[in-house]
């Protein structure tokens, strides 16, 4: 019998081999057919994303300054060794790293103290929950522009009449008025986005709150826990991968600010992040080679970052699988 014989012959004797490979055929169609709507919205995103950030990798190799375009020339990588050895853009680093751990850890610890107390049930909860977000839901430039007229003004900002008051109160009647943002800038910027994150921190941890087993929690009860150790023991311990995402997300998001700078105090006093500096060595230098290059090292570090997030969400979303 002949190798052609055999395989006909087997081909005729193996209809559940055809009909898997017919079943394995509908499905690859059916998953084509359920990705196939979400293939315009793919495109869009990388025509919006990824191609304008190649565009920007290629401008970084380039010593391009739009002053004199006729000496653009190519440079490799001097770009990059200018954005780790010149002293501005080293500086505006060191603000920025300063700038995000200070605000990052100042609105974990207070989210953790509003989720705790949001955490409880009394009266008018929801109305006060509504309240404590709302300074997350406001524009960031008019927050910033809130901050820096409304509260900082010497002249008639809050933070001053409140201190006129005072001195009303106690019989000083030309009590100090403060500049705020020229006598503490980096401190006036932090308080400004401490005052809008805390409510994101907030959500994030209420969330894990609300997660925990109410078996668990009533047990500690029984068991004579008093709140202290059932913080400790069990609250804190579960709420670990809520605060890893909540650094993790809150650190992407700090670490690119730009409004609060620009708006509050334009960058100066010692207050120039990297964003801040790279929209100051794009657009007043005109440097568009240099600001690439440092543009291309905030996103790989924002992506290091945002690694970790996922990390962080995928591991909850498998525990609460778990649980479920």
């Amino acid at each position: 019998m002949t190798t052609s014989s055999l395989s006909s012959t087997g081909a005729r004797l193996s209809p559940p081999a055809m009909a898997q490979s017919g079943r394995a055929k509908g499905s690859r169609a059916r998953a084509w057919a359920t990705r196939a709507p979400l293939l315009p919205a793919l495109i869009f995103l990388i025509a919006v994303t990824q191609l304008p950030f190649v565009a920007t990798l290629v401008i970084s190799l380039f010593d391009w300054n739009s002053l004199n375009p006729d000496k653009r020339a190519f440079s490799g990588f001097a770009n990059y060794a200018s954005v780790f050895t010149d002293a501005d853009l080293r500086e505006s680093v060191f603000t920025t790293m300063l700038l995000t751990a200070s605000v990052v850890i100042a609105t974990v610890v207070l989210g953790l103290v509003l989720a705790l107390l949001l955490d409880r049930t009394f009266f008018g909860r929801g109305v006060v929950r509504t309240l404590l977000i709302t300074p997350f839901l406001i524009v960031p430039v008019s927050a910033a522009l809130l901050w820096k007229h409304a509260l900082y003004n010497p002249e008639y900002g809050l933070l001053n009449g409140a201190l006129a008051w005072v001195g009303d109160l106690f019989g000083d009647t030309s009590p100090t008025q403060p500049d705020w943002i020229s006598s503490m800038p980096l401190i006036a910027v932090e308080a400004a986005l401490v005052w809008q994150w805390t409510p994101f921190m907030m959500l994030i941890l209420l969330a894990g709150l609300q997660s925990r087993p109410a078996e668990m929690m009533e047990a500690a009860r029984l068991d004579g826990a008093s709140a202290w150790q059932t913080f400790r023991y069990l609250t804190l311990p579960h709420l670990r991968r809520y605060l890893e995402l909540g650094v993790l997300l809150g650190s992407i998001y700090i670490v690119q600010n730009f409004d609060a700078v620009f708006t509050i105090t334009a960058g100066g006093l010692g207050t120039a992040n990297l964003p801040y500096t790279i929209y100051e060595t794009f657009y007043k230098a005109h440097e568009y080679g240099l600001a690439s290059a440092a543009g291309v090292v905030v996103v790989i570090g924002t992506i290091i970052i945002a690694t970790f997030a996922l990390r962080v969400v995928s591991s909850l979303f498998r525990e609460e699988a778990n649980r479920a």
